[in-house]
């Protein structure tokens, strides 16, 4: 079968190659990729920007459905439409494992960087990783339920974002697009920030609910027109486009005694003016992809529609077509580019 592969560190392009189609092993279970989000860690991995170990197959954010068991699992069925968590392992025994967050373990080995990941027709992964899908979300929007259950974690399971937060997004791709509903549906307020090339992407957030968005201008100018559509200051600052620049802006817009909330990887390090955590008190918290109980919470929203996938579905390819699909990504295409093996 065709997979998109990182052959070796150093090298910034990928190949698409035959491999052999996997064969699933006791607990494993091998699925039929029907859709795979492109996401910024895949471009990251493609630059050298993330760690991984080639040759190894990127994609990470897969739905698709059961086309194979292997021995002593149970409770799965062929055929069945399924997404599946990234972690194909971790040690299970250190404390991060035992408390819950097995993304932070330092023996994790997760699908699209170590192990081989949804850029082919068919990926291998542990049956424990797996969540069934209702039957309200379908493909190829369940492909965007790990970049959701990413949001979950940042914004609801370890900061509580709810009712009457006041919030600024910048980066309205569609990490930033999903924390814009997810904060809608807790009952926040929200303003996204893009750049002039983030005009399709910014209407997109305007249909989406945003309370207004913003094309940057100087801190001053947004800093007052956030406080005329939010009634007040920005009590909260959500970082999603992993762009320095944003980041040092929501520093300087955020309340004092406020919150900023980094989403977004950069990549590489960056230089920010931190006293501003100390002028202002700020709380400052990251997020590091999923824990399980993630998940739970992302399917609860996408399947009773607090949370829209289907409208964050951008263009979709073929995997012969992965050349355009990742300029998409680069060109700024609204919504999630996919792509389809």
């Amino acid at each position: 079968m065709l997979a998109l592969q990182k052959l070796a560190h150093g090298e910034e392009d990928l190949v698409l190659r035959e491999v052999p189609e996997p064969t699933p092993g006791p607990g494993q279970v091998v699925l039929d990729v029907a859709a795979a989000g492109i996401c910024g860690t895949d471009l990251h991995i493609m630059k050298d920007e993330y760690r991984s170990e080639p040759p190894v197959t990127l994609g990470h954010e897969v739905a698709g459905t059961i086309a194979g068991l292997g021995e002593g699992v149970e409770g799965w069925s062929l055929g069945q439409r399924v997404v599946t968590e990234t972690y194909f392992s971790s040690c299970g025994a250190c404390r991060h494992c035992r408390t819950g967050r097995p993304n932070l373990c330092a023996q994790r080995r997760s699908i699209g960087s170590f192990e081989n990941g949804g850029f082919a027709r068919r990926v291998l992964v542990p049956a424990t990783i797996l969540h069934a899908l209702p039957d309200a979300l379908g493909f190829p929007e369940a492909a965007l339920v790990e970049p959701l259950a990413c949001v979950v974690r940042g914004l609801l399971e370890l900061n509580d974002i709810s009712a009457g937060d006041r919030t600024v997004i910048t980066g309205p791709g569609p990490i930033g697009l999903l924390a814009l509903q997810v904060v809608k549906a807790a009952g926040g307020q929200a303003v996204v920030l893009g750049i002039e090339a983030d005009a399709g992407r910014l209407e997109l957030a305007r249909r989406l609910g945003a309370d207004a968005v913003l094309e940057v201008a100087s801190p001053e100018l947004l800093a007052a027109t956030i406080v005329e559509t939010l009634g007040g200051e920005a009590e909260v600052a959500i970082e999603c486009s992993g762009a320095a620049p944003a980041a040092s802006l929501l520093l300087q817009l955020v309340a004092k005694a406020g919150r900023f909330i980094q989403v977004g990887l950069y990549g590489q390090p960056v230089t920010l003016d931190f006293d501003q955590v100390c002028y202002k008190e700020l709380r400052v918290s990251g997020s590091f992809a999923t824990a399980p109980s993630s998940w739970y919470r992302a399917l609860a929203l996408a399947s009773t529609g607090a949370v829209s996938l289907r409208d964050l579905v951008g263009a979709t390819f073929a995997l012969t077509d992965w050349r355009a699909a990742f300029q998409a990504v680069l060109a700024r295409t609204p919504g999630k580019v996919l792509l389809v093996p």
